[in-house]
């Protein structure tokens, strides 16, 4: 098992992770309700952390994890299918269904 990324907002995190199980790489999250620590812990040591099951798929599951937050930094994407803009968290087009290429 390999943290594969971590962030303060739980919901960050949990999208994350649904973005990775989409394509079929098992993950699961520790420190989900860990933020009440706060204070008595390190403020980063409560982040919730999205962990990969399968080591093989790590390389696959860093790039995909890239892509989206390299993605954020551009401000999201155009659909190709219906040219509706989406955010950068999404791979798949909110109005359409087709996927980001």
């Amino acid at each position: 098992m390999k943290q594969i990324f971590t962030h303060e907002n739980r919901m960050i995190v949990f999208n994350m992770k649904n973005v990775l199980e989409g394509e079929g790489i098992e993950t699961f999250v520790i420190n989900e309700f860990a933020a009440g620590g706060a204070g008595d812990l390190a403020t980063f040591d409560t982040w919730p952390e999205l962990w990969i099951e399968d080591e093989t798929r790590l390389a696959e599951a860093r790039k995909i994890v890239q892509e989206i937050l390299a993605a954020g930094d551009r401000g999201g994407w155009i659909c190709r299918g219906c040219q509706e803009r989406n955010d950068a968290s999404f791979r798949v087009c909110w109005n359409c269904g087709h996927t980001y290429e």
